[in-house]
């Protein structure tokens, strides 16, 4: 049976108008999702590239549970998934040489 009051119609109207609202959000959010995850799979990117893609789709993610456009355990579960790969490779790669001052070698015990 469709919706015949005056109230509902408009309700259908503004449905209409937040669904088309949130499209957009969520295939934003999905874009640089993607993106991060290129990053994180690519061996010739940096990792400060890598880290400031997944930084950028975490916040895109938790604008997204703050206007309600996606639930917030979908929206966690997402930036859960990106941690853990970003964890994944920060482990798996060599620290960075210092830069800099080289370290003091440790001083030489005193003899009796």
């Amino acid at each position: 049976m469709a919706k015949r009051t005056a109230s509902a119609k408009k309700q259908a109207r503004s449905g209409a108008r937040r669904a088309i609202r949130n499209r957009g959000a969520r295939s934003e959010v999905k874009t640089l999702i993607v993106k991060a995850r290129r990053s994180l799979s690519d061996t010739q990117a940096e990792a400060s590239e890598r880290t400031e893609s997944t930084v950028e789709a975490v916040r895109a993610l938790d604008r997204a549970a703050a206007k309600k456009i996606l639930h917030r355990n979908n929206a966690a579960r997402r930036k859960s998934r990106l941690a853990r790969q970003l964890a994944k490779l920060a482990a798996a790669a060599p620290p960075p040489p210092a830069k800099g001052k080289k370290a003091a070698p440790a001083p030489a015990p005193k003899k009796r």
